[in-house]
């Protein structure tokens, strides 16, 4: 079995943060290592990883950066599996997402998958599933990613080599908020992503706390850099040769 790394990035959410850990440490596959990657965090989110003990759970300092991409980034330059899974510090995993997902990925032949999330709205006391309404296969290609992003980016499970290939997530900054999109739209040209249409985590939906709340451009103006992002890295990596 592979040694899958699963990735935290995290900034001040020390009320919960320790239950997005003890979501991945309890996973029916135990073949990981958690990397819980700061973005200079005041609270004590560093005691709280600290006081867990699991030899798996690694705390990976780094400075305030105000970008989720520099942790995560943090995070793949540091790990050590052949598979990367993304959790997000606010959002949960149900004890087999991994397993189920690793053996799927496998049976359909993608190098990447992702699952559907129970969403979570605290403010509003509500929960269902984020893409109820779309009819999805087995698998998610470039063509239908172009159109919406339908990956949750807590329920990706992804080959290290794609990521790398794809130069990680963009830490632009008129990518914040959507560095998630712009990485499964490059992954996607080198494998499409196996779709488990079953809620496999908890995603906390609370604009309070999300960064997204901050962005001031509108979601056609975040496609349109998302699309240049795209064109230039194609440009960059030569990709026709690199495939």
């Amino acid at each position: 079995m592979s040694l899958i790394s699963v990735i935290i990035p995290t900034w001040n959410r020390e009320a919960t943060l320790e239950n997005a850990i003890r979501s991945a440490s309890k996973q029916t596959l135990p073949h990981i290592e958690v990397l819980v990657c700061d973005d200079g965090s005041t609270d004590n989110s560093r005691e709280i990883v600290r006081s867990i003990n699991d030899s798996r759970v690694r705390w990976i300092e780094g400075e305030h950066s105000g970008k989720p991409a520099v942790p995560r980034n943090r995070g793949i330059k540091e790990s050590q599996g052949e598979w990367i899974a993304f959790l997000d510090s606010d959002d949960e995993w149900l004890p087999e997402i991994l397993e189920k997902q690793f053996i799927f990925a496998n049976k359909v032949g993608c190098n990447a998958v992702c699952s559907n999330a129970t969403r979570y709205v605290p403010s509003q006391n509500y929960s269902g599933t984020v893409l109820e309404n779309f009819n999805l296969g087995e698998s998610i290609s470039f063509s239908e990613l172009l159109n919406i992003n339908y990956v949750i980016c807590s329920s990706v499970l992804i080959k290290k080599n794609i990521v790398n290939k794809c130069k990680g997530f963009s830490e632009c900054e008129k990518l914040i908020g959507v560095e998630d999109y712009s990485l499964w739209l490059r992954a996607a040209t080198f494998t499409n992503f196996a779709y488990l249409n079953e809620p496999l985590l908890v995603y906390r939906d609370d604009p309070k706390f999300s960064i997204r709340s901050s962005i001031s451009s509108s979601f056609y103006e975040q496609k349109i850099n998302i699309l240049k992002s795209l064109i230039l890295w194609i440009h960059e990596t030569n990709y026709n040769k690199s495939k």
